[in-house]
């Protein structure tokens, strides 16, 4: 039986790596053992901070409305609890969009929770 070395089949898999190392620095871009280390590592990374962005940008809408609010005389907490008695179902994305570029609407909603507030 003749030898088989595996030929295509290896050599797909090593390109397909050395391929999503393209751009990364000496080694780590031609030296398959290397690139191997590297893209097994930046694609965790990866995952992982696709996560931690959806974190990031919650607090940030959080910093973003608390600042609005504190304009108008309400803490964050009580301007959330009074959204929430309210009945308005305003996610933090969009109220720090709007505390951001709409200043007037976003007056309004704060007048209709401190209409609502005790």
């Amino acid at each position: 039986m003749p030898r088989a070395k595996r030929g295509f089949k290896a050599r797909r898999r090593r390109k397909k790596i050395l391929k999503l190392a393209k751009g990364m620095y000496a080694s780590r871009r031609t030296t398959y053992s290397v690139a191997k280390r590297a893209v097994f590592k930046s694609l965790s990374y990866a995952y992982k901070d696709r996560r931690l962005e959806k974190r990031d940008f919650r607090s940030l809408w959080i910093v973003r409305i608390n600042a609005a609010c504190r304009a108008h005389g309400l803490s964050y907490s009580r301007f959330i609890n009074g959204l929430k008695i309210a009945n308005i179902g305003l996610n933090r994305k969009s109220l720090a969009e709007m505390a951001a570029k709409d200043p007037i609407g976003f007056e309004a909603v704060i007048a209709k929770v401190k209409q609502v507030l005790p």
